[in-house]
């Protein structure tokens, strides 16, 4: 199971962190979003070992995905905020391994938490 927090409402520029604890052990974390009449999109992953990271291009070097293996906890720091950010994040975790080319697709994950949401105002 997973329990995701840290969404609000901020202004454009602003920032957020978004943290969900896994209840065991993965393999792969990481943050889906979805918009209104918008179908789900990937975000951001992290692997377990060895510790590898993906974005997404429109998040790149403005979000930060990390992991605190120790805690089964991921975060996802979320700085430059801008209006189309604004959808509900999901966390989602796999417990086994998947070849790279499959990690970004949301059907290869096992668990999902109940969703965040994240509102960036103009």
């Amino acid at each position: 199971q997973l329990q995701a927090s840290g969404g609000g409402l901020v202004q454009a520029g602003g920032s957020l962190r978004l943290s969900c604890v896994a209840s065991g052990r993965t393999y792969l974390m990481g943050w889906f979003r979805q918009a209104p009449g918008k179908e789900r999109e990937f975000v951001s992953i992290i692997t377990a070992t060895p510790r590898l990271t993906y974005y997404a291009d429109s998040v790149k070097g403005r979000f930060t995905i990390s992991r605190d293996s120790a805690n089964n906890t991921v975060y996802l720091q979320m700085n430059s905020l801008k209006p189309e950010d604004t959808a509900v994040y999901y966390c989602a975790a796999r417990s086994g391994r998947i070849i790279t080319s499959m990690q970004k697709r949301a059907e290869v994950y096992d668990y999902w938490g109940q969703g965040t949401q994240v509102t960036v105002s103009s």
